[in-house]
């Protein structure tokens, strides 16, 4: 199995630098990974360290992470700063304190809202969804509301938290009748768990080990 057009090159560690993002860079394009996720700081360097790379890795960047919780107003700028700094995708965590307090008419309008930002752009926009947080019904209420508005990837973890499994992915598979694609991360290491998550059916992997995987 091929992996690499599968794996989003990840490094979201607070501490990280600019020489640590232009080596993760070096390596997407040398092993031509699918995209590199880095934080907001670095969307404009990495966009002009793949510039005349064809083809060429996608610049993706977060929003609300790790928690969340940020107003929805905040998400959507940061998301427009991220596209005016040149990002092809955006992924985006959910507002964990809403789906607990069951206030469900924010959660919607906070998902939408932040799809609109990046989608009327003509970007991808992943939402992280933090399931390992969510009891099964509101893991159904979430996949309710994600198949009403239509993410491009519904993502399973920002990796602060418990990350991806099999059983994770397959339920959420099912939840989200496979009309939007499983981006699996958190906690990938190994060859092995990415093919059987992929098995499971996840279209993406995120995960910081992907020279690991390669070998």
């Amino acid at each position: 199995m091929s992996l690499t057009q599968l794996i989003d090159h990840t490094l979201l560690k607070s501490d990280a630098t600019l020489d640590d993002i232009r080596k993760l860079c070096s390596e997407a394009i040398e092993y031509k990974f699918k995209a590199v996720c880095i934080p907001p700081f670095y969307v404009a360097e990495a966009v002009k360290i793949f510039d005349n790379v064809s083809p060429r890795p996608a610049v993706a960047t977060v929003v609300g992470f790790p928690m969340g919780y940020a107003a929805t107003a905040a998400k959507v700028e940061e998301i427009k700063r991220a596209v005016d700094e040149g990002a092809d995708e955006i992924d985006a965590v959910i507002n964990i304190c809403a789906v607990k307090s069951k206030q469900w008419n924010y959660v919607e309008n906070d998902i939408s809202s932040m799809l609109m930002a990046a989608q009327m752009r003509g970007k991808k926009i992943k939402i992280i969804i933090e399931a390992s947080l969510l009891n099964d019904e509101e893991l159904k209420k979430v996949a309710d509301i994600l198949l009403a508005t239509k993410p491009d990837f519904v993502k399973t973890s920002t990796g602060f938290q418990e990350g991806a499994t099999v059983e994770l992915v397959q339920k959420l598979v099912k939840l989200l009748n496979n009309k939007i694609p499983v981006k699996a991360s958190g906690g990938i290491r190994s060859r092995e768990a990415a093919e059987a998550l992929v098995q499971a059916g996840a279209k993406r992997i995120g995960t910081s080990a992907g020279l690991e995987m390669l070998g």
